[in-house]
Parts: C-alpha cells; sequence; structure tokens
C-alpha cells in the first residue's frame, strides 16, 4: 500500500465541502452585485481596442502551409513584423481609431503587430469615448468591489466596423485557474529538500525506476513520473532538455520564482540557473489563491524541460489583463511555446445573463473570443505552439462558474467547453486518471471503505469516487461533475484538421443553461443542437488530483501533495514542445493539424504516438477506442511522437 493510500485511509471525513476541495468558485459575472451609483470619474482607467486582420482566409491558409510537409511555406513562420505588415491593420484603420481614441484626450499605443491599440485615460475621458458611464458595484457573495460600464459601449459607425473588441473597460475578476484538490488532501508542509520525497515513501513504486526524479507515488508525483508515464526519457537519453528553448507561461496571478527553483531542486532535478523572466502586464497579478497555479506552471514546463528559458507574463486578473498577457507574449515572440492553465466558459463571452444586477449587455458580444482568436492565428503563422487547460469541471463547464443543482435558487448547467481552449487555433489539454488502488472513509469520519481500483488510464471524471461512496454507503457527496474538461463548442465550427476525425460530436440537443426561480424555472440560454463545433480536448495527461502532484507554493504555504487539474497539462504539453523544438531544430508551430494527423495515420498501433485511453468518462463523454470529447486523441507517447514530428512522413494534406 503506497504512502498516499495510507494518507488518503485517514483522512478527513468527506462530508466536509467538497465544492472547497475541487476548488469550485463562482464567476464574478454570475453573481448578484449591489450598484453602489457611478465610479470617481478621476479614476484612471484602460482599454485594449482591437482591430480586425486584414487577409484573414489569406492567413487561416497560410498557418496550413507551415505545418504541412512539402509546401514551399513549411516551417517558414513569420516574425512580428512581417505578421503585422502582412495580416495587420491598415495604416489608413489604425489612424482612424486612433485618431478617434485621441479626440478625447486618451493616451494610445499602436502595439507591434497592428493588432490592437491601448489606450489610458481617466473615466471621464474614457466615458465620452465610449458612449457610456462607469458604477461602481460590490458582489454579494464575494465582496469583490469593482466597476464597470452601466451600459452598452457604443461607438461611431466608422470605427465599429474596424473594432472586433474593446476589453479592459470593466474591472471585475472573470476567469478562474484549473486547479483542483485531492479529496481530503493533507495541509502544506512549510519546507522542502531533496530528502523529501525519500522521507514520504519507503517504498517507492516500480514507476520511478526509470526517471530519477520520480516519486512513483500517487499524489505525489513530479515532473519525472511524467517522463515516465508519457516516454520522455529517451528524449533525455539523447540529451535533449530544451537547451535553446523558451517557454512562456501566460497567467493571472503572482508568485515567487523560487518556488520553482525550490521544486527542482528539491526532487534533485538539475537545471540552468537564472532561467526565470517575470514579465509584469498591467502592472502585473496580485499574490491570492492563483498565486500556487502560477508556480505549478513554471514547475511543470521547466521541470520537463530543464534548459529552457521560462518567461512568465503575469497580469491581473480583471479587464483587459488576460487579453493583453497574450498579446505580449505573442508580439515578443521570443518564446516557442505558451501554455496558459486559466479560462471560464465559453458561454459566458456570448450569454446576456441579466444576473449581476448591473448590466445586463456587457456579456453579449463575443469580443474576447475573436480577439484571442485573431491573437492565436498570429502565434500559428509565428510557429509559437500554444496550449491551454479545458477545465475541471467535466463536460459541463459553467458548474464551475454558476454552480448547479434542481432547487430554487440553483442553475441547471448544460453542456459546455471552457474558453480559450476552445480556439480552434490553440491546442486543448484534457484531464486522465492514472492507475491507481484508493479506498475512502465514510460518513463517520472514522469507518474506512474497501479498497477499489482504477485499473487503466482513463478519462477523468470523478463519478468514479461518487459511485463508490453510493455503493459502500448510500452517500451522494456532491463530487458532480469535477472531471476533465471536454465537449462540443457552440461558437467555433469544427476545423478542418478535426474534420476526417471519426468520433468528433456535434452538440447534443436540449442543452439551456436555467434558474430554478421560487416561481419556476427560467431559461436564460438555449444552446444549439447538433452544431458541427470544434471539439475538445485535443490531447490529455494525468489530471486527476487523486493521481496527482507535488507543488511548491510559498503563498500556498509550502510543499503540497495531492494536487491536479488540467492546470498541469498544459504547462506539460509546453515543456514538451520545447524538447521536441530543440530535437526538431525549429519551432514546431500548431500542434493541432499534425496531432490529428499522425492520429488518422498511425491510429492506436504499436507504433502511435498516442496511447488510445478507453475507459472513464468526464460525466458525459466515455473513453473508447479513437477520439472521444472526454480524453481526446489520447496521451502522447512523446519519443514516438518526437521521430514522427522529425520525419514528415505523417502528412496527409498534401
Amino acid at each position: 500500500m503506497s504512502t498516499y493510500l495510507r494518507r488518503t485511509l485517514l483522512a478527513a471525513s468527506l462530508t466536509l465541502g467538497l465544492a472547497g476541495f475541487a476548488g469550485v468558485t463562482l464567476a464574478a459575472d454570475a453573481l448578484p452585485a449591489v450598484d453602489n451609483g457611478k465610479s470617481d470619474t478621476n479614476q484612471m482607467g484602460s482599454v485594449t481596442v482591437a482591430l480586425r486582420l486584414r487577409n484573414q482566409d489569406a492567413l487561416e491558409k497560410y498557418i496550413r502551409d507551415t505545418v504541412t510537409p512539402g509546401n514551399k511555406n513549411f516551417q517558414k513562420f513569420l516574425s512580428t513584423a512581417d505578421f503585422a505588415h502582412q495580416y495587420g491593420a491598415s495604416d489608413a484603420d489604425l489612424a482612424t481609431v486612433q485618431s478617434f481614441l485621441k479626440k478625447n484626450g486618451l493616451q494610445t499605443e499602436v502595439l507591434g503587430n497592428r493588432m490592437a491599440i491601448r489606450a489610458t485615460g481617466n473615466l471621464s475621458q474614457l466615458s465620452a469615448t465610449f458612449g457610456t458611464s462607469f458604477h461602481d458595484y460590490t458582489s454579494v457573495e464575494t465582496g469583490q468591489r469593482f466597476r464597470k460600464p452601466a451600459t452598452a459601449v457604443k461607438l461611431p459607425t466608422a470605427v465599429a466596423n474596424l473594432v472586433i473588441a474593446t476589453t479592459g473597460l470593466s474591472s471585475q475578476h472573470k476567469y478562474v485557474s484549473h486547479r483542483v484538490r485531492a479529496v481530503g488532501a493533507a495541509p502544506p508542509l512549510p519546507s522542502f529538500n531533496a530528502k523529501t520525497l525519500a522521507a514520504k515513501s519507503a517504498t517507492p513504486a516500480k514507476a520511478a525506476s526509470g526517471n530519477p526524479t520520480a516519486s512513483g507515488v500517487e499524489g505525489e508525483f513530479t515532473v519525472g513520473d511524467v517522463a515516465n508515464f508519457y516516454n520522455i526519457n529517451p528524449l533525455y537519453n539523447r540529451g535533449i532538455t530544451g537547451k535553446g528553448s523558451t517557454v512562456a507561461i501566460v497567467t493571472l496571478s503572482n508568485f515567487f520564482p523560487a518556488d520553482a527553483q525550490a521544486y527542482w531542486d528539491g526532487i534533485g532535478l538539475k537545471t540552468k540557473k537564472n532561467r526565470i523572466t517575470h514579465v509584469l502586464v498591467d502592472g502585473g497579478g496580485v499574490f491570492d489563491d492563483g498565486s500556487g497555479e502560477t508556480s505549478l506552471d513554471v514547475e511543470q514546463s521547466g521541470g520537463l524541460a530543464p534548459d529552457a528559458n521560462i518567461i512568465v507574463y503575469d497580469a491581473p486578473n480583471a479587464g483587459n489583463g488576460f487579453t493583453d498577457a497574450f498579446i505580449q507574449a505573442v508580439v515578443d515572440n521570443k518564446a516557442e511555446s505558451i501554455s496558459t492553465s486559466w479560462g471560464s466558459p465559453e458561454m459566458f463571452n456570448f450569454a446576456a445573463l441579466n444576473i449581476d444586477g448591473a448590466s445586463d449587455t456587457d456579456t453579449t458580444d463575443v469580443g474576447d473570443l475573436q480577439l484571442f482568436h485573431q491573437i492565436f492565428m498570429e502565434a500559428a503563422a509565428q510557429g509559437q505552439s500554444v496550449f491551454a487547460a479545458t477545465g475541471d469541471s467535466g463536460a459541463y463547464d459553467t458548474v464551475r462558474g454558476l454552480g448547479t443543482g434542481t432547487g430554487p435558487g440553483e442553475f441547471s448547467a448544460p453542456l459546455s467547453v471552457d474558453s480559450p481552449a476552445s480556439d480552434p487555433y490553440i491546442t486543448g489539454a484534457g484531464g486522465t486518471t492514472r492507475p491507481f488502488k484508493f479506498a475512502f472513509l465514510g460518513p463517520d469520519g472514522v469507518t474506512p471503505g474497501p479498497t477499489a481500483q482504477i485499473k487503466n488510464e482513463s478519462v477523468w471524471g470523478w463519478d468514479y469516487i461518487q459511485t463508490y461512496f453510493q455503493k459502500n454507503f448510500n452517500e451522494d457527496i456532491g463530487v458532480f461533475s469535477v472531471g476533465g474538461g471536454g465537449g462540443v463548442s457552440v461558437y467555433w465550427h469544427a476545423p478542418w484538421y478535426q474534420l476526417l476525425t471519426p468520433g468528433v460530436k456535434t452538440s447534443e440537443k436540449n442543452q439551456a443553461l436555467t434558474f430554478n426561480d421560487v416561481d419556476g424555472p427560467f431559461t436564460y440560454l438555449k444552446l444549439p443542437a447538433k452544431f458541427a463545433g470544434r471539439n475538445l480536448p485535443d490531447i490529455s495527461l494525468n489530471a486527476d488530483p487523486e493521481t496527482g502532484y507535488i507543488v511548491v507554493s510559498t503563498v500556498d504555504g509550502g510543499v503540497s501533495e495531492g494536487n491536479g487539474g488540467t492546470s498541469f497539462v498544459a504547462p506539460q504539453l509546453n515543456g514538451i514542445s520545447a524538447l521536441l523544438r530543440q530535437s526538431a531544430g525549429h519551432r514546431i508551430g500548431l500542434w493541432n493539424p499534425q496531432v490529428y494527423a499522425m492520429h488518422l495515420v498511425f491510429g492506436s498501433g504499436a507504433l502511435t504516438p498516442f496511447n488510445d485511453i478507453k475507459a472513464g468518462d468526464n460525466w458525459f463523454y466515455a473513453g473508447k477506442s479513437g477520439y472521444e470529447p472526454g480524453a481526446g486523441i489520447g496521451t502522447l507517447n512523446v519519443a514516438n511522437f518526437d521521430i514522427y514530428l522529425r520525419s514528415g512522413l505523417f502528412n496527409i494534406f498534401r
């Protein structure tokens, strides 16, 4: 029996608040809020005004060409200046928008990709420019104070026709990190050193034998275990360590870079020194409960690619922080791969939810979705591989944002997906559960249940825990819908690389976001049925905190075990991409067309780059042979992936 299993048997009762363990929080946009009246117009604010790209059809074709072996543009990636010249806004369009912004005294800066203009000024100037007043609000549930436009933004027709988004006028927090703690996870320890892992496990599992930095203990896994699980060690044996590569982390909370070094030193991993660059975008984020997210992103990506440089783009979790951080990472164009583990339900970008006591117009446009789309297209054209966590609410992404239930005052959540992972030009990182044995205490907190087992790597969904408690204790412990995010976008159409993929789904019928009022149910939004949308995830790795990882975070209180979530998968793929870049000798570019082509050619045979996930489910989509919106294509065999990626023999889109 592993140390982790013994710890779990002695854990606190599951009758404690499970939502806290799952990291389930209510999205600010969905909370009741008190209108405190007009904001002080002398306060300063900023807005990012995004312009439409030129020649977008040509851009999409060019991106396909860059990842198509045999094409004249294969691996011919653009510089930021080249992208701006070919696809950015024209001089005339920039002049029109910039002149409009300056008319009311705003200070402006045109970004290097000619896609966006940052404007700053006081609220009086912003109100005059955008035809709205600003009010202060207080969230009833969280106490958060924020400001945002009291009415919809209004732009002159000549400007509105050129602009796809005006983001940043609201200071409301709206994104969550996709990190989850194991049921009954122990509190963090205040210190961590190289002897910690050995002390935790008297009889390390066989999994630790392949990589010396692995623990082999569920809940205490390290990057060394990831290398063992997904056949990365052959690259290390060839001297592939990410040397010459740079990874970027886009995040919304501050962190202590020393935590990452403590993690690497603590597991005995030799890394390049002084390799972390911390870029504060829009002043940077704060130290809060998301700081551990930033720490683990750096630890995982930099641990799998121990000689890669790391740039952390850290922005506030409000307004235009998230999009500004991504734009900066792409405009800088220093990193060959980028990951984020933050997101929000896709539908929050286009659902008019009049449930915050304020305006019912500020969530009706899809500006952020369109802006992210343009950013990710630029990244793909520049050869930057981008990864995003698909979320930890299984097939029902809004549960994380709104909660769910059938009683008065509760929401009934539809099948939904997370953004920005749902964008076609980003690789959606999903989650699995590794094989393991487990047991939990009953509701009395004393009586242990019998030992059970996950025999094969499975789609991650905590319904296996739900089943365990129902079977052994006749208890519903309320873990719905914790699991790996996956499903069908109802905004983005299925991209070309998924059109030939068996197993890709269309949206389900009878899906709606409904609030169960005391007077009866009220439907806020009905989703389209049989919409041929983008499916996600694309690639998955272990994400279940029950088979999870160690994290070092000073803000969290030290070293903790039992961490998981698709938060881990996105930076792990980021680090793997850095290894592949060194091995191939060039940027990899957009992963998705390449992995789907490999999947079609090699399937699940002996030499496939993928491990098929045929068990488990994310509360709706079950694991099966081939693609499915639970684990996507499956997990990686990195050594095989590297061979085929370098050979270029997999391509069928010629």
